[in-house]
């Protein structure tokens, strides 16, 4: 097989193709930056591993989604310390196109919803509010915009998503925010494309 690591077998690497719908090929290419990436040859990363890919360490929201890699996949609350090579692999699934001959329930709409939802839910209490929000936006934009300018926007996304009006954002809520937004065009990982 390649690059694929020798600790995974032929029935470990169908698993993790059944579980991701990524190609063998793709699996090697993921291997690859994984190994560059782990730079003690442990076999796990850490967050700040994550933090030497360049597109996330340029982009505003980089810290945000390097924590939705270390969220534990049973229990979204739950912060992991460390992420093997199927959980980074099993992470970056929900980047695929889901398009039609890509689709796969670890790239669906649904778990890309997730995702975000996991990057915007700051504290992980279950819920995106206000101070999430505030969070978020303020990495996005920084010292661009004023504080009362940057209020105003928290204040308006939060009445326009917030339906049951509890002042925090629901995966549901968030669901029918995103529901006219093309999810596979704002949601790529360059170096994973074929």
């Amino acid at each position: 097989m390649g690059n694929v690591p020798s600790f995974i077998t032929p029935e470990e690497y169908r698993q993790l193709h059944e579980e991701t719908g990524f190609t063998e090929n793709q699996i090697r290419r993921l291997y690859s930056r994984f190994a560059h990436l782990d730079k003690r040859s442990k076999g796990y990363l850490f967050r700040q591993d994550l933090m030497l890919i360049p597109e996330l360490a340029v982009n505003p929201l980089g810290t945000r989604i390097i924590e939705a890699f270390f969220t534990d996949e049973k229990d979204s609350t739950v912060s992991v310390e460390k992420v093997n090579f199927r959980q980074f692999v099993r992470t970056l699934a929900r980047f695929r196109s889901s398009k039609k001959g890509h689709e796969h329930v670890m790239n669906s709409r649904e778990k890309k919803i997730e995702f975000v939802f996991q990057v915007y839910d700051t504290d992980r209490d279950g819920a995106i509010s206000k101070n999430d929000l505030h969070h978020i936006l303020h990495a996005m934009v920084g010292l661009h915009i004023p504080p009362e300018q940057l209020n105003c926007i928290v204040k308006r996304t939060l009445k326009e998503a917030d339906k049951d009006e509890d002042n925090m954002i629901s995966l549901a809520e968030l669901t029918e925010v995103l529901s006219a937004i093309d999810l596979d065009e704002k949601m790529t990982v360059r170096f994973m494309q074929t």
